[in-house]
């Protein structure tokens, strides 16, 4: 018996999708029939990435917003149901380190590094998901929803040198469970996915050959995650397949949590 996923009659919003892990989770789900908000702070990435949706044969919108700005989630959010007719998904894609916060002995954090660090990791997350979650109360029918965050692999195990990172989105881990118990009664799945290191824009820029192959050699499966391999998998908790699961922390990181002889992450 064959069977495949389908989100045809859906909406759903992808946040930071622009490019690299975003790009392909909103590119899969137009695949799968879902008509899609491509959320970016660069409208160019965003308009492309729709492109590429339209040319597929999909329905896609670009929705420009800076989601460091709490009124553009909620005009973003609003953008999403008056364009497309609702919010039936949601992947919270965005977090970052910002320029000059990151990958630096913990002794050398200073108190704008976990401001920033925590702001646009951890604080930005819950906001959209807020925003998210009163939508699918009320334009749904009833019917609930889906919010996906997406976190680290960073949150298994110790992460030196990245420390505030892997901490701010643990919080997001965290309140995946909170949310699930507390929407759960009104049909509202919650759960967070977990890249391993995937070549993202951000990180091949970041990491030479040499810091490549380290972290490949680390993991049981020798390699890294794919864009396409974490899209399939959001495509599926997103899905009917997955409607038991709530407030669940997948992790997909070709088995680096397991590895005792991770690279320690350099400084920056």
């Amino acid at each position: 018996m064959g069977i495949s996923i389908e989100h045809t009659g859906k909406v759903a919003l992808v946040t930071g999708a622009g490019a690299g892990i975003g790009r392909e989770i909103a590119r899969w789900l137009a695949d799968a029939g879902a008509k899609v908000a491509v959320n970016d702070i660069r409208a160019e990435k965003a308009r492309g990435v729709v492109a590429e949706i339209s040319a597929n044969g999909g329905h896609a919108i670009a929705v420009v917003a800076d989601c460091r700005d709490d009124a553009a989630i909620d005009e973003m959010v609003t953008t999403t149901v008056t364009e497309l007719g609702g919010l039936d998904i949601a992947v919270n894609n965005i977090g970052m380190l910002p320029p000059g916060r990151g990958l630096k002995p913990f002794v050398n954090y200073q108190g704008d590094d976990y401001r920033d660090i925590v702001d646009q990791n951890f604080t930005l997350a819950a906001l959209c998901g807020r925003a998210e979650a009163e939508v699918m109360q009320t334009s749904n029918g009833g019917a609930g929803g889906v919010i996906l965050f997406v976190t680290s692999g960073e949150t298994t195990r110790p992460s030196p040198y990245n420390s505030i990172y892997a901490a701010s989105k643990a919080a997001v881990n965290h309140l995946v469970t909170s949310m699930a118990v507390e929407l759960g009664p009104e049909g509202i799945r919650v759960m967070a996915m977990a890249p391993g290191t995937t070549l993202t824009e951000t990180v091949a820029a970041a990491f030479d050959d040499e810091r490549v192959e380290q972290i490949v050699a680390s993991t049981p499966l020798r390699r890294m995650v794919e864009h396409d391999e974490l899209a399939r998998l959001a495509v599926f908790l997103t899905s009917d397949l997955a409607r038991c699961m709530t407030g669940q922390f997948i992790l997909a990181d070709a088995g680096a949590f397991l590895s005792r002889s991770r690279p320690t992450n350099p400084t920056g």
